[in-house]
């Protein structure tokens, strides 16, 4: 099953998440489909780069959002 999640990256103490299509077999970090955006908690801009078409091609495709993924989306007022 393909899910829509966060896998972090950055550096220590100063997280940067990517919102990322990927197997829900796979690690947190591990290899994924495609690349969605991105998320970064210390900035007051929640989201950046949100690829909203890709998003809703892959929820097209049967992948399912993380309920994480789901409350940033909601918070950032972007409509699936």
């Amino acid at each position: 099953m393909v899910k829509i999640r966060l896998a972090r990256f950055g550096r220590k103490n100063a997280p940067v998440y990517s919102i990322v299509a990927t197997n829900s077999r796979n690690p947190r970090d591990g290899q994924f489909l495609e690349k969605l955006g991105q998320y970064n908690p210390k900035n007051a801009n929640l989201l950046n780069d949100v690829n909203v078409d890709g998003i809703k091609t892959w929820i097209g495709k049967g992948a399912q959002l993380s309920d994480t993924v789901k409350t940033l989306l909601k918070k950032s007022n972007i409509k699936l």
